[in-house]
């Protein structure tokens, strides 16, 4: 069994389009949560997002911009990122290995919304002859794919929340037994339309808007009212150890373990005995004890059921060790970004184990007798020694997936 390495992170987010600037903005305890710059329909309530500050133009020629829907325009940059810090080169037999795994939950959710619009209320007879093209939810994946000349495995993972730390997780295993040397892996979410949030209102997870927009997802604070939509994505180089080492690659740390469970429960809530499980697989894969992981980048939605099953899940895996290891909820900063937050939060605890800092909890200003971890509330911490670190994804449909990084040594 061969370990794997990461050896470069690319990202678009709604607290900066550089892996640099999104760490910043963590650490900072910076929000990418604000009123919706479009001018949606009255008929929605919800207002706020975490809204990436995107122009496909800015990367693309203007022809290419308009045949590849937002979702895979975030992708196929972030991909670009990944691929010049990891300064790879590539011979042709590694690029008729290299492959692409990417998660994605909706797909090109804003070329179907345009197009059904057009059809329904327009009254058009045909709609763009690109339609199925841009909305597909491959098409991400086969753009990098092209773009970077892989003639290896292109899939699309769709498992709502957890997309991509499964296709994270099973790109892992692609290079720990054999398979290929590198792959590029990640996720992608482009949903902010108003059908898409008319949807996700009525099913009453979204957060309120409060009286600072920018404060308004609350993970484990007791006044917390649901989560926040966002959107971007995240790419990861995974490679092979050995040959990240014999080409002086910088290494950012080691993919340890990766635990995936089905609930087998229900639909939507949450099971504390899916979540464990999926913790204690990674755990079992990277043959580590609950006591040496350092930091836990948690899923945490801020939705009132969910943080507290995934509360109850990390004191059952890791008993009297839960209430000292240090538990952040990023998405009190970038939001949900659904397909994409697997990825996006795995590059935030890579950095974090990086940089040796914790990045907090923010909004958790009313501690919830039922969440008593600790959740980093409010501010950053340095000093902590982090020698590996956890990151969970779990989703609506019950597909759980864990990660767990080590530093390289």
């Amino acid at each position: 069994m061969r370990r794997v390495a990461i050896t470069g992170m690319g990202i678009i987010s709604p607290l900066g389009n550089t892996c640099g600037d999104f760490f910043s903005s963590l650490a900072a305890g910076k929000s990418g949560i604000r009123r919706l710059s479009a001018d949606f329909d009255k008929r929605l309530s919800v207002r706020i997002a975490a809204e990436a500050d995107f122009n496909g133009e800015e990367y693309f020629p203007k022809k290419i911009a308009r045949a590849l829907d937002r979702v895979s325009q975030f992708a196929v940059v972030a991909a670009a990122q990944a691929w010049k810090d990891a300064g790879l080169e590539l011979s042709g037999e590694e690029k008729r290995q290299g492959g692409v795994y990417l998660g994605t939950g909706m797909g090109g959710a804003g070329t179907l919304e345009e197009s059904y619009g057009e059809l329904f209320l327009q009254n058009a007879r045909r709609v763009h002859p690109l339609t199925v093209l841009k909305a597909m939810n491959n098409a991400a994946a086969s753009h990098i794919s092209i773009e970077r000349g892989l003639n290896g495995p292109c899939l699309t993972y769709s498992t709502a929340c957890s997309s991509s730390a499964v296709a994270i997780g099973e790109a892992f295993r692609r290079i720990k037994h054999g398979y290929a040397d590198i792959m590029l892996a990640g996720g992608t979410e482009a949903l902010l339309t108003f059908g898409l949030f008319m949807s996700w209102e009525s099913i009453g997870t979204l957060a309120l808007e409060a009286d600072d927009p920018s404060t308004s997802c609350r993970p484990f604070s007791k006044d917390r009212t649901g989560f926040v939509l966002g959107e971007g994505a995240a790419v990861l180089v995974l490679e092979s150890l050995e040959r990240a080492m014999k080409r002086g690659a910088r290494i950012y740390g080691e993919v340890a373990g990766y635990g995936s469970t089905a609930d087998a429960s229900h639909i939507a809530k949450p099971s504390l005995e899916g979540q464990a499980l999926a913790m204690e697989s990674a755990l079992e894969e990277a043959r580590m004890q609950p006591g040496e992981i350092d930091h836990i980048n948690a899923h945490g939605t801020a939705t009132v059921v969910n943080d507290v099953v995934e509360t109850q899940a990390i004191k059952k895996v890791f008993g009297e060790r839960a209430y000292t290891v240090p538990v952040s909820s990023t998405k009190s900063m970038h939001g949900h970004l659904l397909g994409a937050a697997g990825a996006v939060e795995l590059v935030a605890a890579v950095l974090a184990l990086k940089h040796q800092i914790v990045p907090p909890t923010m909004n958790l200003t009313t501690p919830d007798p039922e969440c008593d971890l600790d959740y980093v509330p409010g501010k950053a911490r340095t000093g902590v020694p982090l020698r590996a670190v956890m990151s969970n994804s779990f989703a609506f449909g019950g597909t759980n997936a864990v990660l767990i990084v080590r530093k390289h040594e």
